[in-house]
């Protein structure tokens, strides 16, 4: 600035003037008023403000200390808003600060100086800083000081961000608000939940069923963008239930639509399409608070008490809105609210149920909400399958075991003819269905079904070898132990063709029939008799009829069967409970028989012990020897055999023709026999006739050759000699031939032993 002075006294204005610049440095003064004000100094403020040559709307700048709010969101509770502060360098004016600040005195003198109300910078309108501030009177003093109509609605704005309803109920009652702005600070304040800044708003007049366009945000389910929506619409999404009530309190509409999902449906096939949040078709009200649930299920409790939960939209209800969204809370709520669980979704081509919409998607959550609400377990698509198939088809494990104990049907099929284990082989998901079905098994339930033939829970699990199952199975009232699949087998049927010795215990032991035929003409018996555990399974059944106290098993005795396995114990117990030993089976055979023919020495040795004869002969005129000898592995048996038909012989004793001298005289008949006791041979009374042999052997001695060589009978058949203690050799010769000989001779060499060294 420039200014003219005189030097001339006499006052001459134009004789005598000399011209000097003189520099007055007005900006920084200004600025100094500023920085006066960011420092709330209201005396060095008032000293500037009076100085002519300060601009009291100079725009200087400060590093500012501001309020900023943020949403922060919490998936299914309430939003809530964080208020941080913040520091930057910014334009601003001294009034902007007095109000920022709370100064009123300074606000005052800056209005007396001709400060400007709407001058807008960075931040807003010194109405915004007071708005944001909470500073009422310095509000009041802009508004009367000719706050514009922009900076009423700025600060309004900036009032809902913050929740400040004295402020809102302030700038309303200045008339300076549009209602549009109005209705975007409602919808924004009902988002954040601040409930008095809503109610001051709606006393204001201000229409809540007005929509505005803002930024809505979500965790759960992710969303992040602007939509046009009224309040109501806002305070769903933002999970704020004080401030749903209230907007239901004062009559907002709940029958719009709003474009807010993220499911889109083609109501021609029933498809969902996941399109993105706010890109599907616009929906109902409350199908906002399904897919943007508060974790209370308040929010939805208190908009179905408005709307019925069964209004169709699109060919489906809000119950089927609720399992697409994957959500089972919700499924609960709308339950207990009166949804039909059994409201079909009503397209063109499907026939879909919400249990059939959980099971597919897998919400196994949902599911057990439907179940107990009594839907049916068994209803049918169009396709013919039930939500058991489904789950089998889209593997869902978790669905399958809620059905499975639920009860659902394992004997239904769909139109194709599958049940839904076949579909679980066909998706390459057996085992998984395997593993799914015997879990609920193991727990203690069981896998419904109607028809044995396509399926059966006790087939099952002997299929699957699981012995655990089979157990508790087996502790089912109501399991039937001999129902057939479609080729006929039964449970016990299969594990014997299996080899599952256990399970065939624990089945036969249960009651199954073992004599049920399969459509083969097989039986539990006949298989298991094929299997290379044939012995095993034997004894299972034997010890099984002997618990039961049956005697009969496929024709033969309990005794017949345990002496032809060679089950010493289980002989020796059915003897003890006096088991005929010698009665022959309907082929004739005595356990003795049955026990030689098998090899089993043992057992052989058992039964002779107690009483078995080896005598008996059958229809077939086979005798326990003779079946010994057929097996070629039965030596052993042979043998015990032989030494009881031997012992037999010579202690009972037999006519012989005995030989005198050595074969000089003539032969005369003797009864021959032993006495076991004492191990003494004896041929008559007299003791010259009782001796104690060393020895025995077949067949002629050289002397009695020689003796006899003129009769030519040295080498008759059935000749066999003895040697005594006394180096005497007698001859003798037996009925029979050589066999009975060769028996003599074991019999007298095997009592001798027995009498010296005992049995």
């Amino acid at each position: 600035m420039t200014v003219f002075t005189s030097t001339n006294a006499a006052g001459g204005y134009m004789a005598g003037k000399q011209v000097f610049p003189v520099e007055y440095e007005a900006e920084p003064l200004s600025q100094r008023l500023v920085d006066a004000a960011h420092a709330n100094d209201l005396k060095s403020a008032s000293e500037l403000i009076s100085n002519p040559f300060v601009d009291v709307n100079h725009m200087g700048t400060v590093l500012l200390k501001a309020r900023k709010t943020e949403v922060v969101l919490h998936d299914e509770d309430a939003c809530e808003v964080s208020v941080e502060f913040e520091e930057f360098k910014t334009e601003v004016t001294a009034l902007f600060l007095a109000a920022h600040n709370g100064n009123v005195a300074l606000v005052r003198k800056l209005l007396s100086a001709g400060a400007d109300v709407n001058q807008k910078m960075f931040r807003g309108y010194s109405t915004t800083a007071a708005a944001r501030e909470g500073h009422i009177e310095i509000l009041k003093m802009l508004i009367s000081g000719g706050a514009a109509q922009s900076a009423c609605e700025e600060a309004l704005l900036e009032a809902c961000y913050l929740g400040r309803a004295r402020t809102a109920e302030l700038l309303m009652a200045s008339d300076m608000v549009r209602p549009h702005v109005a209705v975007h600070a409602l919808v924004t304040a009902s988002f954040r939940g601040f409930k008095d800044f809503v109610d001051t708003l709606l006393k204001c007049g201000v229409d809540c069923n007005a929509t505005a366009r803002v930024l809505l945000q979500s965790s759960k389910p992710s969303l992040h963008a602007n939509f046009d929506c009224n309040s109501l619409a806002a305070a769903i999404l933002g999970r704020q239930i004080s401030v749903v009530r209230l907007l239901l309190q004062v009559g907002a509409r709940t029958d719009i639509m709003v474009r807010l999902g993220a499911w889109s449906w083609d109501a021609a096939t029933g498809e969902q399409f996941r399109v993105g949040a706010g890109l599907a078709e616009p929906y109902h009200v409350t199908w906002c608070a399904v897919e943007f649930f508060e974790s209370s299920g308040a929010i939805l409790r208190m908009l179905l008490q408005h709307l019925s939960p069964n209004i169709p939209h699109l060919g489906r209800t809000i119950i089927h809105h609720a399992i697409l969204c994957g959500n089972a809370r919700p499924v609960e709520v709308l339950l207990t609210c009166g949804a039909d669980a059994e409201f079909p979704v009503k397209t063109k081509q499907t026939a879909h149920r919400p249990i059939h919409m959980a099971s597919e998607h897998g919400l196994a959550g949902a599911l057990h909400h439907l179940i107990n609400a009594g839907c049916d377990l068994n209803s049918l698509t169009e396709s013919g399958e039930t939500a058991l198939m489904i789950s089998a088809r889209c593997k869902q494990e978790e669905c399958l075991k809620l059905l499975t104990a639920a009860g659902a049907d394992f004997g239904l099929s769909n139109i194709a003819g599958q049940c839904a284990k076949s579909i679980a082989g066909s998706v390459r998901w057996a085992y998984g269905f395997e593993r799914a079905v015997l879990d609920v098994i193991r727990d203690g339930k069981n896998a419904r079904s109607s028809n044995a033939a396509i399926f059966s829970s006790l087939i099952f699990v002997t299929q699957a070898n699981d012995i655990e199952a089979l157990k508790k199975l087996l502790k089912q009232p109501e399991i039937n132990l001999d129902e057939q699949d479609e080729n006929g087998f039964s449970a016990v049927m299969v594990v014997a063709a299996g080899g599952n010795v256990e399970a065939f215990r624990l089945l036969v032991h249960a009651g199954a029939d073992v004599n049920l035929a399969n459509n083969y003409g097989e039986t539990a018996i006949t298989l298991a008799e094929k299997h290379q555990n044939s012995d095993a399974f034997e004894k299972v059944m034997l010890n099984c009829m002997r618990a039961k106290g049956d005697n009969s098993y496929g024709g033969s005795s309990t005794l017949h069967r345990a002496a032809h396995n060679g089950d010493l114990n289980l002989v020796q117990a059915l003897i003890n409970e006096g088991y005929d030993i010698n009665l022959s089976d309907c082929d004739g055979y005595t356990p003795l028989m049955l026990a030689a023919r098998a090899g089993n020495k043992s057992t052989c040795e058992l039964l002779i012990s107690r009483g078995g004869r080896c005598d008996i002969k059958n229809a077939k005129l086979e005798t326990a020897l003779s079946l010994a000898r057929e097996n070629g592995g039965g030596k052993d048996a042979e043998a015990v055999i032989l030494d009881e038909l031997a012992r037999t012989l010579v202690v009972g004793g037999a006519r012989v023709k005995k030989h005198i001298k050595q074969g000089k005289g003539s032969p005369h008949g003797k009864v021959l026999k032993m006495v076991g006791a004492t191990g003494e041979l004896r041929w008559g009374k007299s003791r010259k006739r009782n001796v104690i042999c060393r020895g025995a052997e077949v067949g002629a001695s050289a002397t009695f050759r020689w003796n006899r060589r003129k009769k030519l009978d040295a080498d008759e058949p059935g000749v066999f000699r003895v040697k005594t203690t006394k180096n005497k050799e007698v001859h003798f010769v037996c009925e029979g031939g050589l066999e009975m000989a060769e028996l003599w001779v074991r019999g007298i060499r095997l009592v001798t032993r027995e009498a010296i060294f005992g049995k």
